[in-house]
């Protein structure tokens, strides 16, 4: 599961401003230059930065194997014609070089989120954005984090359970139905145990956040963030 994982790679070392910065740029040059040259040159960069926080691809991939059949569909429609020649190859290669650009992008975003707790988060928001609207949105951000995967994983019982009660010969239509109304009420009652939870622990809109503090790891991916940054502009 897509989640924060403890550990002591230069990823998690780092100023969780930093890898937003650097996450940041990343996205804004994989979208401006769709060349093969310029996505060769980001594949390198991500398979550092995954290399670098010991983030498994393949596990990864396996996070947004959901996604994934989309981005692979997309340039074959792209390519698709309803009349002679059946099939545009330079409409499917250009909409494929844009489908990669969003895998590379979540690839960064899985090494963020695999190395940055919701509390680095929020305190790297609260520190960069002022007033109410920084805490509002490092609070959201941070529920967001320990949320989701909590949703995740009761979706995936619900498909346990229903596997273990043949549940899986039945029609696809009345899977998803299961599915996605368990899901729901599994939701709704997570909602009302965490608004209980909140008000119990007296939720704070300034808490005391862990203090950030840049060190001499940051400079060489500040670095490399202002490079991605003059990329994206040029």
């Amino acid at each position: 599961m897509l989640t924060y994982t403890p550990g002591d790679t230069l990823a998690h070392r780092l100023d969780p401003r930093t890898k937003l910065l650097l996450q940041i740029t990343f996205v804004a040059a994989a979208f401006a230059h769709t060349t093969p040259r310029s996505l060769a040159v980001l594949t390198l960069l991500t398979g550092g930065m995954l290399a670098l926080s010991r983030v498994s691809l393949r596990t990864t991939l396996w996070e947004f194997r959901y996604a994934l059949p989309l981005l692979v569909a997309g340039p074959l429609v792209a390519g698709a014609t309803l009349g002679a020649p059946w099939f545009v190859v330079s409409e499917a290669a250009q909409t494929a070089l844009a489908s990669y650009r969003v895998v590379l992008a979540l690839l960064v975003s899985a090494i963020y989120v695999r190395t940055t707790s919701p509390r680095q988060s929020r305190a790297a928001i609260q520190h960069t954005i002022p007033g109410r609207a920084g805490q509002f949105l490092g609070m959201g951000v941070a529920l967001v984090f320990r949320f989701l995967p909590v949703l995740q994983s009761d979706l995936a019982r619900v498909r346990e359970a229903m596997a273990a009660r043949l549940g899986d010969e039945r029609p696809v239509r009345e899977r998803m139905q299961l599915v996605a109304t368990a899901g729901l009420n599994r939701a709704f009652r997570r909602a009302d145990t965490l608004a209980l939870a909140l008000q119990a622990r007296c939720l704070a809109w300034n808490p005391t956040l862990p203090e950030l503090r840049f060190s001499r790891l940051d400079a060489p991916a500040v670095a490399l963030a202002a490079v991605l940054a003059a990329g994206a502009l040029l």
